[in-house]
């Protein structure tokens, strides 16, 4: 394909691409209202995220293993559907339950699109040419991601539209995205026979949505030690085991083990899932301290998180652009690592009263090492792998990035609830008689209204937020630091100058020509 071909087509995969990151990052700033109007309280606030990334989380292998079988363009045209049915329920929703049903559905459509966008794209283009799309990919995901949250912020509060808008606004890009798609992206298509693994899918699912019932509820209705801990583990821990034993047995997997015998696979995949737990955990706990711990609107929230989106989008474009030109990627991934690392770190400072130019500062060299780790771990997967397991390679780093992410929202959701009821009760004796009755009503487990709250008790709780959230960022920058340690064992291998479709051609004709050669 020339490049104005694959510009053409990479145009309705980053619109899908665009619309699959615009659920989960849209409402981020609109969810102290949506949550508000519903009824619900914290659970509820993490579980509209948790949902999406959960499904997201379980179906990205089963999609990537899918595009190793089907065809890839009717598989994206699908997930686009499927996410349109899920947006138009979610915008539609009546309580929280609602809401979370069509963020699942959400999810799965997402999942899809997130996964065969890398997939489609190993597809067209060689590893060394491919940094300088994957540019195009990173610079998406950074719009959708950071850009979401101001989108959504606006709407929120344009009186005329409010905040189930938020949950249409993907509809029209993935409608354009199936018409743009239809026209410009054909690939040809390799049948062959097919077992789909439906016995892996549903294990893995399974254990994942265990392990998130656990982490979202301990603490909260019952303690971390406890027998419900240990039930909940449990199953969660066979269920893994019996995915494992399927796996082994499978005759075509939704996560092939062997290309985990691959050293570069099986760190990536480690570091995919420690980067994703700051990724989402960062644009989610953000627009909670801007409306929580500082009293902004959902359109100022938004605003304020441009420095995430400008390091990410510099970081994305500018790495893929210069990876294509010396086909050398290590250098990104630790530079990227060590520059979150940092800015997780000095964000472990923050408190309601911190400056903004610091908070700037620490978001910027996030965006930065995000936009230089997500994109380069799964292109040196990719450029290790045989053609034939391209959709579950890339699949599977990105089903370790959503699992981080799904994992990290519940854990850490769990964990501010804990650490503003530790603040809130701490200095509650600082307020006079009559504001702490006021305060005692406001810190439960809803989402509270600060315009409604006497000064004195808005004070006292902004400032509970704001330390609790700081927390929050201390405890992910030892994740961080992990997942740039592992980086150091991933071994630069040249980056291949043949694309996928290139390579499954080579290998099909070598598998013809061998039985001939015997003979």
């Amino acid at each position: 394909m020339t490049h104005p071909e694959i510009m053409r087509a990479l145009s309705g995969l980053l619109l899908g691409l665009f619309a699959a990151i615009l659920s989960s990052t849209v409402v981020t700033n609109a969810l102290p209202r949506i949550v508000g109007d519903l009824g619900g309280g914290q659970t509820t606030y993490t579980w509209v995220v948790t949902a999406s990334l959960l499904a997201t989380t379980a179906s990205t292998p089963l999609w990537g293993k899918l595009a190793d079988q089907f065809s890839k363009k009717l598989l994206v045209q699908s997930a686009l559907v499927v996410y349109v049915i899920g947006s138009l329920v979610a915008g539609l929703s009546r309580n929280p339950a609602t809401l979370i049903g069509a963020r699942v559905i959400q999810g799965l459509g997402g999942g899809g699109l997130s996964a065969l966008a890398q997939v489609v794209l190993a597809a067209m283009i060689s590893p060394r040419e491919r940094g300088r799309y994957s540019g195009y990919l990173g610079a998406t995901f950074a719009v959708a991601t950071v850009g979401g949250p101001l989108l959504g912020g606006v709407v929120t509060d344009t009186s005329w539209l409010g905040w189930r808008w938020c949950l249409f606004l993907g509809i029209p890009f993935a409608l354009l995205a199936l018409v743009v798609l239809q026209k410009t992206l054909n690939l040809p298509v390799v049948r062959r026979q097919v077992k789909v693994d439906w016995a892996g899918a549903f294990f893995v699912t399974a254990a994942v949505c265990l392990l998130l019932v656990w982490v979202t509820f301990a603490g909260d209705k019952y303690a971390w030690l406890s027998w419900q801990t240990g039930v909940l583990v449990g199953v969660s821990a066979l269920l893994t085991a019996v995915f494992l034993a399927v796996e082994t047995r499978a005759s075509e997997p939704i996560i092939p083990l062997r290309l985990f015998r691959t050293r570069t696979t099986t760190l990536a995949s480690l570091a995919s899932l420690l980067v994703g737990t700051a990724l989402f955990a960062g644009t989610v706990f953000f627009s909670q301290y801007f409306q929580l711990a500082r009293g902004d609107s959902p359109t100022r929230s938004g605003v304020m998180t441009i420095p995430f989106i400008a390091g990410l989008f510099v970081a994305s474009t500018v790495s893929g652009r210069i990876i294509t030109r010396t086909g050398r990627w290590k250098a990104w991934l630790l530079t990227g690592g060590a520059l979150l690392t940092a800015g997780l770190a000095l964000l472990g400072m923050l408190r309601h009263d911190t400056p903004y130019t610091f908070i700037a500062l620490c978001m910027a060299l996030m965006g930065l090492g995000v936009g230089m780790t997500l994109q380069n771990l799964v292109l040196c997967t990719q450029n290790q792998v045989d053609a034939s397991d391209l959709g579950a390679a890339s699949s599977t780093v990105t089903f370790f990035r959503s699992l981080g992410g799904a994992v990290g929202v519940s854990v850490l959701g769990s964990i501010l609830t804990t650490r503003i009821g530790h603040y809130t009760r701490a200095s509650i004796t600082q307020l006079s008689p009559g504001d702490q009755a006021t305060a005692a009503k406001s810190s439960g487990g809803d989402v509270p209204d600060l315009a409604l709250l006497p000064a004195p008790v808005r004070t006292w709780l902004e400032a509970a937020y704001g330390h609790a959230i700081g927390d929050i960022f201390m405890y992910v920058a030892p994740l961080v630091l992990i997942a740039f340690l592992v980086t150091l064992f991933i071994k630069e291998v040249p980056l291949r100058a043949s694309s996928g479709l290139a390579r499954a051609a080579q290998e099909a004709r070598a598998a013809q020509e061998a039985p001939a050669a015997r003979n």
